[in-house]
């Protein structure tokens, strides 16, 4: 091999050796960058993202509450079917005595004509 011709491989070898230490060097700064392109692309969305998913979080709650009161007030209404029951037997004997009241107005008119 001659001088000059040694010369050119030792070139293409620096030449190579500088250009995959070029690469090396500048490529975690260009993972970063396109990380960061993305983080700015992406997060108005994913904040968008949060923002509906508390909206719905909120109504999910009002709803939760809307069911477990309306469950405690048909339990409740099972509950009274007692006091129901207490107060028809009540009722009953309230027009029992009205009628034996009336019965017995209607027999003491009679006697006195």
């Amino acid at each position: 091999m001659d001088d000059q011709e040694m010369q050119l491989k030792v070139r293409r070898v620096s030449d190579k050796f500088t250009e995959s230490m070029y690469v090396l060097a500048n490529e975690p700064s260009v993972a970063l960058y396109r990380l960061q392109e993305h983080v700015r692309r992406s997060l108005p969305e994913l904040v968008q993202h949060k923002t509906d998913m508390q909206s719905w979080e909120e109504q999910s709650q009002g709803a939760i509450y809307t069911v477990e009161y309306a469950c405690s007030a048909v339990k409740s209404m099972t509950n009274s079917s007692v006091y129901f029951t207490n107060i028809d037997s009540l009722l009953r004997q309230a027009i029992t005595m009205k009628e034996q009241i009336s019965n017995f107005h209607g027999r003491s008119e009679l006697k006195h004509h």
